[in-house]
C-alpha cells in the first residue's frame, strides 16, 4: 500500500474520532450530568465545611489550653476540662453526631 494512502486513511480515521468527541449530548443527558456535578459539589462543600469546623475547634482548643496555663491548681484543671469538653462538643457538631455528655 502506498505510504501517502496509509497516511490519508489514518488522518481520516483520526478526524472521524475527533469529530465524535465534540458531539452534543441530549438535554436529558446534560441535565443528568449537571445534577450529578451539583451533588458532587454539595458533598465536597459539606466535607470541606466539616473539616474547617474541626480545624477551627482544634485551634480554639489549643488557645484555650494555653490560656489555662495562667491559672493554678483546681482552677487550671477545671479550665482544661472545659476546653476539652468544648472541643469534643465542637467535633461532634461538625461530624453530625450528638454532643458528648458534660461532666
Amino acid at each position: 500500500m502506498d505510504h501517502n494512502l496509509k497516511l490519508k486513511i489514518c488522518a481520516s480515521l483520526l478526524a472521524a474520532l475527533l469529530a465524535g468527541c465534540n458531539q452534543a449530548e441530549s438535554p436529558a443527558e446534560v441535565n443528568e450530568d449537571v445534577a450529578e456535578a451539583r451533588a458532587d459539589a454539595g458533598t465536597n462543600y459539606a466535607e470541606a465545611r466539616d473539616d474547617f469546623a474541626i480545624a477551627k475547634a482544634e485551634g480554639d482548643h489549643k488557645i484555650a489550653m494555653e490560656q489555662c496555663e495562667a491559672l493554678e491548681g483546681d482552677a487550671q484543671q477545671a479550665c482544661k476540662d472545659a476546653a476539652d469538653a468544648d472541643l469534643a462538643a465542637a467535633k461532634a457538631a461538625a461530624e453530625g453526631g450528638p454532643a458528648p455528655p458534660q461532666s
